[in-house]
């Protein structure tokens, strides 16, 4: 019996729910499938397979076999891949998954560079915001993550750390009067963002040397599609608090001014990849790791000089308050 394609069979077989199903994906007869399946169960000593007039449903033994047996294939199937020339250009599916401005602000651009150079790679984004929303079946080759995740079945590797910047068109500063102080956001629309955990953060914090500020946003617009929020600003309908990384063409284009430069917005987020270590031998994913970091790399280059607050976790982060500002008492 070939015992690899004896297991490659019967996790199509289960993964598919028939034998037809996995005589399908490997382009053989279902006689040969079935021979191998037999052979195998056979050869264990127990079924591995209930077989019905409603198809093939997995026994106990099955499916605590077939939990063993899928992550064997999986780290054979990445070795396989990772033994091509070095002249084999990296080529099929990557799924990467992160927060919609992300893939709008920082990836996006770059995308026509990374298919120049890596034509046979087929990226499919998805938007996620945390590695715990993932479609049922859906495996995500890379993670793109904003803010503090614990991610114990995954390796995390930092890429960038965000800077607050307080924004607003020219048109808005003209007509309603620049920002000298943190206590001046008094009087301003202030657009508060919800993050992914539904946490208003509306509780904005300056540092300048010894000196600490902090102040309750307030206005007539809140939203968790963090684009939204720039759409107004760019407006002219009011202020917004963001990273200087996802804004940085608005700010280089002068469509947003930063005020409070001489201020550190505090308990900014870090931004980190993840992925599984098994995935990432995979030539294709290294590509899509590589490229990614080199989206923020470039990112920061460009960014202005200052000092970058550490992304150390809020007080109202490990509680569940609906808005930041209820962790001030």
């Amino acid at each position: 019996m070939d015992k690899l394609r004896a297991l490659e069979y019967f996790v199509a077989a289960a993964e598919e729910g028939s034998l037809s199903g996995a005589a399908r994906r490997f382009e053989v007869s279902i006689p040969a499938v079935a021979k191998m399946v037999t052979s195998l169960e056979k050869k264990l000593g127990t079924p591995l397979f209930d077989r019905g007039s409603q198809g093939l449903s997995l026994t106990a033994d099955g499916e605590r076999y077939l939990v063993g047996c899928r992550p064997l294939l999986e780290e054979l199937a990445a070795v396989d891949e990772s033994m091509g020339t070095a002249t084999e250009r990296p080529q099929g599916e990557v799924v990467v998954g992160a927060p919609a401005f992300a893939l709008q602000n920082c990836l996006g651009p770059q995308l026509p560079r990374f298919h120049q150079r890596y034509p046979e790679i087929e990226l499919d984004l998805r938007v996620v915001n945390n590695v715990s929303e993932l479609d049922g079946g859906t495996t995500i080759d890379v993670f793109v993550l904003f803010g503090w995740h614990d991610t114990p079945d995954l390796v995390q590797r930092p890429l960038a750390q965000a800077r607050y910047v307080v924004l607003a068109s020219p048109e808005y500063w003209r007509a309603h009067g620049r920002v000298e102080h943190p206590r001046d956001l008094a009087r301003h629309a202030c657009f508060a963002f919800r993050n992914p955990r539904g946490v208003l953060l509306d509780l904005w914090e300056f540092e300048r040397g010894k000196e600490r500020e902090s102040i309750k946003a307030r206005g007539w617009l809140a939203s968790s599609h963090r684009n939204l929020l720039i759409d107004a600003a760019l407006a002219g309908e009011g202020v917004i608090r963001g990273s200087d990384l996802i804004t940085l063409p608005l700010l280089q284009s002068g469509r947003l001014e930063p005020v409070l430069t001489d201020w550190n917005g505090l308990h900014p987020p870090p931004i980190s990849l993840a992925y599984r270590s098994k995935h990432s031998r995979k030539p294709r994913v290294r590509a899509v790791l590589d490229f990614i970091a080199d989206c923020f790399r470039r990112l920061e280059a460009e960014r202005s000089e200052g000092r970058i607050a550490g992304g150390e976790r809020p007080a109202w982060y490990e509680r569940r308050y609906n808005r930041a500002s209820s962790s001030v008492r």
